[in-house]
């Protein structure tokens, strides 16, 4: 059995021990920092979106149209062998985005803008469709979907984002905003939850996502109880 750091709140608040919480959320939005810190109240390991090591990224915002394809199809191995990891370890987890944003947002967005080739694009929704939409591939028990106004979160990446970050277009953080707005608004592989940027401070004062806890554990318990 997996050894767990002690912690009050999640016995506090009733959070299983072995729950997989996702955090996604756009670009900028604060996904990295709010896991860490989520992570640290329940005592829960942390599943980090692996950037630094990507091979793909950087040429990726050199060029779109050359290196899309590689770049999801990067992302949608990682992510697939991080959800497995997560369940194989017994849960435990608090994961910074899920694998279902790749599909649902950024492959689409892609292709959409002409940076995808149909072949493309389809090859790469054959492939996640036959990997992750199936009823053997293990969800996460909640989604927390962090969101603010467009203007607050275009200033977050002004001031923390990457420099190749900094140096796209804003056009382009408009876009994927709006596509992600109507994305959590149709999505349904797993249970949400909706938290305002401004209902917490993870750098002044990591303990204030404190406030999110019993909503999380009402979103948990709800869908375990019709998994049953």
């Amino acid at each position: 059995m997996t050894d767990f750091k002690n912690s009050h709140l999640r016995e506090k608040y009733g959070i299983p021990h072995n729950a997989v919480i996702t955090i996604g959320g756009t670009v900028g939005v604060g996904k990295s920092t709010f896991t860490r810190a989520l992570a640290d109240l329940l005592g829960f390991r942390v599943s980090i979106e692996k950037v630094d090591n990507n091979p793909y990224l950087s040429r990726f915002y050199d060029d779109f149209s050359r290196w899309s394809f590689h770049l999801q199809i990067y992302f949608l191995a990682e992510r697939f062998k991080e959800q497995k990891r997560m369940f194989e370890y017994g849960g435990g987890f608090v994961q910074d985005r899920s694998i279902y944003e790749d599909t649902g947002i950024f492959a689409k967005m892609l292709h959409e803008q002409g940076h995808m080739s149909d072949e493309d694009y389809e090859t790469y929704t054959q492939l996640f469709e036959a990997m992750v939409m199936t009823p053997y591939f293990p969800h996460p028990d909640v989604l927390v979907y962090l969101e603010g106004s467009f203007e607050e979160i275009i200033q977050r990446v002004k001031e923390r984002g990457r420099p190749m970050e900094q140096q796209t277009p804003i056009s382009y953080w408009e876009d994927l905003y709006q596509r992600y707005e109507r994305w959590i608004n149709s999505f349904t592989a797993c249970p949400v939850l909706r938290i305002n940027i401004n209902e917490y401070d993870c750098v002044e004062d990591e303990s204030s996502v404190e406030i999110i806890l019993p909503r999380l554990a009402e979103k948990i318990h709800l869908v375990r109880a019709v998994r049953r």
